[in-house]
C-alpha cells in the first residue's frame, strides 16, 4: 500500500472516507475518546482488514459504532429496557453497551461471541462518516496492537503509515481513554467490563446496581474468554517497560531520587514535576486526557523504563489506573 493520507474533516473529505468505508477499506477516524480504525461492521472482509492493520489477535471484540437509535435494532435483539435509560443519558457519548447480536454482525466482528458492543459516539465527525457511508463502523483504537491509543490523527500515522488507505485528521480527542463498556447480568444490574469517562457513579444514577467486574483490576483467568476489548492481552503498553509507583508524594520523590538514570523517565503529577519527572495531571480527567500522549511523548525520547505514580482508583480513575497497570503488566511497587 501507498504512503497513508491525512485528510481533513471537511464534508468533501468525510464523504470521500465513507465512500472508502463502502468499498471495505479501513480509515482511520477521530472520536472523543481515541482515534479509531473504522471498517464497515458488517463485511468479514473489510473487519479483517482491521486485524490485519493492528496486528490484533481475532479473538478480541470490536465495538460497533453507530450514528442514530435507528440503528441499533440491526445490529441487535431482546435489548433490555435499561439500555434504552442509559443510551437516553450517555449517548451520544463514551459508553459502549454488549447485547445480543443480530446475525448481520459477524463472528469476526464480535470476537466469536454472540454479543456485540455498541456505542453512539459524541464526536460529530464519527457520527457524520457513519451516516455518510450508511454502515455501522467497527472500530478499535488505531494502534498497533498492544501499543498506547492514539489520540491525534499523527499518533495514528506513526503506527499505521502504509497500512491503511487515509486517516481523518478531527484534532486532538477530548477524552483521551477508550469508552466505558458495560454489560447487563439482569434488568436491573449493569457490569463494567472497561472502566472509561463514564463512571459507576455515572451509571448508578440510571441501573439500581452497578457491579465492577474483577477483570478491570486483574487479569483474565486462563481459558476466560474477552467479552469486551482491552480484556484479555497486554495493552496501552509503550516500547518503554511501564511500572507503577503506589505511594505518597514524600516517597515517591526519594524513589525518583534512588532510581534516576539514563532514559529511565517518571511520570507522576504537577507537584512531583521536576528533573526527569513528567506530569500526566492533577485531576482524573486530565490524567485520563494525558495519559496515552505522554506514554508515547516518552517513547520518542528514548525512554527504556518509565515509573508511573498510581492514580485514584475511583471516578475516571479508575480508567486510568486499568490503562496503567495493562501497560505494566500488573507490575505495581508499593512505597
Amino acid at each position: 500500500m501507498n504512503e497513508t493520507k491525512i485528510i481533513s474533516d471537511s464534508n468533501d473529505d468525510l464523504l470521500y472516507a465513507a465512500g472508502l468505508i463502502k468499498k471495505g477499506f479501513v480509515v482511520g477516524m477521530p472520536t472523543e475518546t481515541v482515534y479509531g480504525l473504522g471498517a464497515d461492521a458488517e463485511n468479514e472482509d473489510a473487519v479483517r482488514k482491521i486485524f490485519e492493520a493492528k496486528g490484533r489477535p481475532s479473538d478480541n471484540p470490536l465495538i460497533v459504532h453507530i450514528c442514530s437509535m435507528d440503528m441499533i435494532d440491526d445490529i441487535a435483539h431482546d435489548i433490555p429496557e435499561l439500555a434504552y435509560r442509559l443510551a437516553e443519558k450517555f449517548w451520544p457519548g463514551p459508553l459502549t453497551m454488549i447485547l445480543p447480536k443480530k446475525d448481520t454482525i459477524p463472528y469476526i466482528t464480535s470476537g466469536g461471541l454472540d454479543t456485540v458492543g455498541i456505542r453512539m459516539p459524541l464526536s460529530e465527525c464519527a457520527r457524520k462518516l457513519i451516516e455518510l457511508s450508511g454502515r455501522p463502523i467497527a472500530a478499535p483504537s488505531a494502534n498497533r496492537s498492544g501499543y498506547p491509543s492514539p489520540t491525534t490523527a499523527m499518533h495514528v500515522y506513526k503506527d499505521m503509515n502504509g497500512r491503511i488507505p487515509v486517516i481523518i485528521d478531527g484534532g486532538e480527542c477530548t477524552v483521551g481513554v477508550e469508552s466505558t463498556v458495560i454489560s447487563f447480568d439482569d434488568e436491573n444490574t449493569v457490569r463494567i467490563l472497561r472502566p472509561g469517562y463514564v463512571t459507576a457513579e455515572n451509571l448508578s444514577e440510571t441501573a439500581e446496581n452497578v457491579i465492577i467486574d474483577s477483570a478491570v483490576t486483574s487479569e483474565l483467568k486462563k481459558g476466560q474468554k474477552a467479552a469486551s476489548p482491552g480484556m484479555k492481552y497486554k495493552h496501552y503498553s509503550p516500547k518503554a517497560d511501564v511500572v507503577i509507583i503506589d505511594s505518597d508524594s514524600e516517597k515517591f520523590r526519594e524513589f525518583v531520587a534512588e532510581n534516576a538514570a539514563d532514559n529511565v523517565y517518571f511520570l507522576a503529577f504537577d507537584d512531583d514535576n521536576e528533573n526527569n519527572v513528567y506530569s500526566y495531571g492533577n485531576t482524573d480527567s486530565q490524567q485520563a486526557h494525558n495519559l496515552f500522549s505522554m506514554l508515547r511523548s516518552l517513547d520518542d525520547r528514548g525512554a527504556e523504563k518509565i515509573y508511573v505514580r498510581m492514580p485514584q482508583k475511583n471516578g475516571v480513575g479508575l480508567a486510568v489506573y486499568n490503562r496503567l497497570v495493562r501497560a505494566a503488566g500488573f507490575e505495581v511497587i508499593s512505597l
